[in-house]
């Protein structure tokens, strides 16, 4: 398996434990995973995605920022960067970041996807549920 691949596997172990409620195990894979992860040659966007997602499991929410921080800088419009940022503001319970960050990604979505970068197909499902996510918050502030 491939270091690649790896940290890949830990992030998704990772991300079902969390949905699943089960943080005991999330504690212990979170190390193995962030550690799979520093031993990659490179950290583009998604592999940042993963690690920003990963340190939100873990609770780290000004981590997680400093990952969306840095996609920022390699990419200034990726969609990660609002995914990360109002997972990270709704934790912390900053409503006025997350709903920013909610409406940067619609105003950034429809040309982000149109440049058909790998990880959006790899995260499709993800992307379509917090653009949904989004457009509810959205709607729901300006009264619709």
């Amino acid at each position: 398996m491939s270091p690649e691949e790896r940290a890949n596997r830990l992030f998704n172990r990772v991300m079902i434990l969390a949905e699943a409620g089960k943080g005991d195990s999330v504690r212990f894979f979170l190390p193995m995973a962030l550690g799979a992860y520093n031993q990659l040659p490179e950290l583009g966007p998604d592999a940042r995605y993963h690690i920003g997602m990963l340190q939100l499991a873990g609770g780290d929410v000004a981590a997680a920022l400093a990952q969306a921080d840095t996609i920022q800088r390699l990419v200034p419009t990726h969609l990660f960067i609002y995914v990360l940022r109002a997972h990270a503001y709704q934790q912390n319970g900053n409503t006025q970041q997350e709903r920013r960050a909610y409406a940067d990604f619609l105003r950034n979505e429809a040309a982000e996807r149109a440049k058909n970068r790998e990880e959006y197909t790899d995260h499709r499902e993800a992307l379509d549920n917090f653009k949904q996510e989004a457009a509810r918050v959205a709607g729901a502030r300006s009264g619709t």
